[in-house]
């Protein structure tokens, strides 16, 4: 699955970035914090300006994270993707031909052991990996899980965002406004 070269991914969470990134030649966006009643209408505005919606299902506010929403999401709302915690919201959204993102916190070597295991039984299209700022261990994820990796969270500088993607990041996941100017396609 091919994200057409784009090496940063935007993160919004607000309309007003939305509609900012409609002017650019950025193809896939994250949005991140969004209301369920709004979602319908900010997909179809991206698909008519030419932009490809990543959802945080996690997220969306008003919506339970199960399999059921899950299912909803992917027949009704339609975006390009999903990105979640939960492995049982990846693989229904790979059962319904959606790019399916499983976003892993590492905070410890447990947590890393685990992912490791919730990989293997949801084989996700990317992988998101928070922090993204640890490069050792995108290197590490990419080359076990043999997964593309995103790299997010605590991306501040230009520096970050480089050595991510010089560890293995295929792109890089930021809400920084100023990154996605400095790497504006």
């Amino acid at each position: 699955m091919s994200l057409q070269e784009q090496r940063i991914l935007p993160a919004i969470r607000k309309m007003r970035d939305l509609e900012k990134l409609f002017k650019s030649n950025y193809t896939y966006i994250v949005l991140l914090d969004c209301h369920i009643a709004q979602l319908k209408s900010i997909v179809d505005l991206g698909k008519a300006n030419g932009k490809k919606l990543l959802l945080h299902a996690d997220l969306i506010e008003g919506l339970k994270n199960d399999d059921y929403a899950a299912e909803f999401l992917c027949q009704s709302i339609r975006p390009a993707g999903i990105i979640s915690t939960r492995g049982n919201v990846i693989t229904k959204t790979k059962q319904n031909g959606l790019i399916a993102i499983q976003r892993l916190f590492l905070l410890d070597s447990s947590a890393l052991d685990k992912s490791y295991t919730l990989l293997e039984r949801t084989k996700p299209d990317f992988i998101e990996v928070l922090p993204g700022i640890i490069p050792h261990i995108i290197t590490e994820v990419k080359e076990r899980s043999g997964i593309p990796i995103f790299a997010g969270g605590l991306i501040r500088t230009v520096e970050d965002v480089e050595l991510a993607l010089g560890a293995g990041a295929t792109a890089v996941t930021t809400s920084n406004a100023e990154l996605w100017q400095h790497y504006h396609q």
